[in-house]
């Protein structure tokens, strides 16, 4: 009812797809050449009447075929939805069930041609079922339910207007009365305006509905209790465990997140000392963050404004404070973020929520690690007192003191700062902040304190 031809589904192909295709063509006429010969060979020696053999399907021999599309159609999705048409089509399917749940499509417009086309033209019935409740339609997800036999939708779910679906139902903008383009409707409403052909609430009450393509049903129970239920076979089918993971990594969040963590888990790392989890993590995280990320619509712009916030990061935390670098980092980080992707967007939860976690792990987290790794240990420390440094930055009266080749959070006398570069003497031990004065003209000499302390 709702297919149309594959010739008016189809477009040019262009681009490189389009040389690949003309390849695939040139190797398809010399393979067809051939073959013409081999037969023409054949007619010669076998016997009259002989014919090649072909597989046959008796009818309702076959089972419904359901599989689950869910998440944004990806490259991942769109060839799994080919091969389930073609094993359909070898196991002699009565019909194939898209148990659909999608906001759009990441693929380019071609590729998403060719799966439309392949469903078109499918020798077994291509179906389409939004579901179950509170599922969508969407964006380009929205064109396999323009090239399916049959559509259903069920209650709570909801599909998206476009044209191509106006275009399969036989419709005008203007039929649609109050309803407009671009508008997400209901069951209801969409069979009334026959955009989707029922509004069953289960798979299993659309699968009963398809008597017309061969599937087989009966009656059982008696009274309230008597059901319909189907007698063909019905098989669930889904992604495998590694095209899952792959189809989860290129969805927008988590291939923002993958992204962000690795290049933070890789910073980490060259503070410390070797090879660690932390790298090994940061390294795979980063890998299926760029996948991700190559799979979904990015902008450049935003890739590399979350590159330049983990440098910015990365710079003060080698100072020990935040500083000027901290500030550009995390303008970079908030802007990289709602710069990411073009066309798809992150909630406000994903976005705080890696936002807010890196600012802190960079300002407080990674400067205390940082310290704590080259640090000596905090116990029997008083043999610092009296040690000559070196400020690393102007300490008035706060700043950061190396000692021994360790950076430390220092403090001064307001009376007496000391200026980056110059030499400071630990005289003092708070927690992990040294007490520090200039070498000469401190306002309390470290000896004194020292015999006060005593």
């Amino acid at each position: 009812m709702r297919r149309r031809t594959v010739q008016e589904a189809r477009t040019p192909p262009t681009g490189s797809r389009r040389a690949v295709r003309g390849t695939v063509a040139k190797l398809a006429a010399a393979l067809v050449t051939t073959a013409t010969a081999l037969l023409a060979l054949g007619a010669v020696t076998s016997p009259v009447g002989a014919a090649p053999a072909q597989r046959s399907c008796e009818p309702g021999s076959g089972a419904v075929s359901v599989i689950e599309v869910a998440g944004l159609i990806d490259p991942v999705l769109v060839d799994f939805i080919d091969e389930q048409i073609d094993a359909a089509d070898e196991s002699c399917a009565v019909a194939l069930v898209l148990q659909l749940d999608s906001g759009g499509a990441t693929v380019s417009h071609d590729e998403l041609d060719d799966v439309v086309a392949a469903i078109e033209g499918s020798a077994v019935p291509v179906d389409v079922w939004v579901g179950p409740s509170g599922s969508r339609a969407a964006g380009g997800a929205v064109r396999l339910l323009a090239a399916a036999d049959v559509v259903g939708l069920s209650p709570g779910s909801k599909v998206e207007v476009t044209p191509a679906l106006l275009d399969a139902a036989g419709l005008r903008p203007q039929d649609l009365g109050t309803t407009a383009i671009g508008d997400r409707i209901g069951p209801q409403r969409a069979v009334e305006l026959g955009l989707v052909d029922n509004d069953s609430p289960s798979i299993g009450d659309f699968i009963i509905g398809l008597t017309d393509q061969g599937v087989q049903t009966r009656v059982v129970g008696e009274g309230d209790q008597r059901r319909t239920e189907p007698v063909t076979p019905v098989t669930f089918g889904g992604l495998g465990v590694f095209a899952e993971l792959m189809h989860t990594v290129a969805s927008p969040a988590v291939a923002y997140i993958l992204f962000v963590a690795g290049l933070a888990l890789l910073l980490f790392e060259l503070y410390t000392a070797g090879v660690g989890v932390a790298g090994l993590v940061g390294a795979a995280s980063l890998v299926l963050g760029c996948y991700g990320l190559a799979v979904l619509p990015t902008r450049p712009i935003g890739v590399a404004l979350l590159l330049l916030a983990v440098f910015g990061y990365g710079v003060d935390v080698q100072t020990g404070v935040p500083r000027a670098w901290t500030v550009i980092a995390t303008g970079a980080l908030v802007g990289g973020s709602l710069l990411l992707y073009d066309g798809v967007s992150l909630s406000w939860v994903t976005l705080l929520g890696v936002i807010v976690g890196m600012t802190l792990a960079m300002v407080s987290g990674m400067p205390t690690m940082v310290r704590s790794r080259f640090a000596t240990p905090t116990i029997g420390r008083e043999w610092m007192i009296g040690e000559m440094g070196e400020a690393r930055t102007d300490i008035a009266p706060d700043g950061v003191v190396i000692v021994r080749g360790a950076p430390w959070l220092a403090r001064t006398n307001r009376a007496t700062p000391i200026r980056a570069n110059e030499a400071a003497r630990v005289v003092a031990l708070d927690g992990l902040t040294l007490e520090a004065e200039p070498e000469h003209g401190g306002a309390r000499d470290y000896r004194e304190q020292r015999v006060s302390d005593a």
